[in-house]
């Protein structure tokens, strides 16, 4: 339970460098673990959220093992691992499709650096039998209104690790970042980021987010 009665926390995180991460690959739903490196990050995210005191009620990922190893490891270093961890495939990565498993730069060779390019980084276009972004937020941002949202109304304090695009969609919709927007931001690997969250209006679902950055 939250000791601050004005306020919840919320804390993103992006799983720490994955082997496909490390190979140039495109991962999407594959389920490739971390790296030495992304064990490093994961280490390094918990050493900053144990800095904040934040006492979490409940840990939310997806249902891929870099972002539930990311999760385990920062629980272990905020001596937090009994708390309770939701496993959602509505957290996953976005579907890269056909492009899962291929090497970028090889794929820049055989559909052209600006098509790809327009998969990567524009809001609605999937690339073959993939998601693009806005299929990653319909299926994210529900999610969170209806099964995370409540904790943070109980003013209960709220862990996710995920991937870039199901966080990116996730900031998209707490920022409200327009869609021309979100596709610039980049969400680094295994770096925090932080909201506390204040319930203005629950009951009509009116909140202020507050993001919070470690100096």
């Amino acid at each position: 339970m939250n000791s601050d009665e004005n306020f919840s926390h919320l804390v993103l995180v992006r799983h720490g460098q994955s082997e496909w991460n490390a190979k140039n690959l495109f991962t999407g739903w594959k389920n490739p673990s971390l790296t030495e490196e992304g064990i490093k990050e994961a280490k390094t995210a918990g050493k900053k959220i144990k800095e904040k005191n934040i006492n979490f009620d409940i840990h939310f990922t997806s249902e891929l093992k870099r972002a539930q190893i990311t999760g385990e490891i920062i629980l272990s270093e905020i001596n937090q691992e009994s708390i309770e961890t939701i496993k959602n495939i509505a957290l996953n990565e976005r579907d890269y499709g056909e492009l899962s498993g291929l090497n970028k730069d090889e794929s820049r060779e055989k559909w052209g650096e600006e098509q790809i390019h327009i998969w990567r980084r524009s809001f609605d276009q999937p690339p073959p039998g993939g998601e693009s972004l806005k299929d990653t937020a319909d299926r994210v941002i529900p999610y969170y209104e209806k099964v995370i949202e409540p904790y943070l109304e109980e003013n209960k304090n709220v862990l996710i690790c995920a991937h870039g695009n199901s966080l990116r969609a996730l900031v998209m919709h707490i920022e409200a970042i327009s869609s021309n927007e979100i596709v610039k931001k980049e969400i680094a690997t295994g770096e925090p980021i932080f909201y506390k969250v204040k319930n203005v209006d629950v009951s009509k679902k009116l909140k202020s987010y507050f993001k919070t950055f470690i100096s």
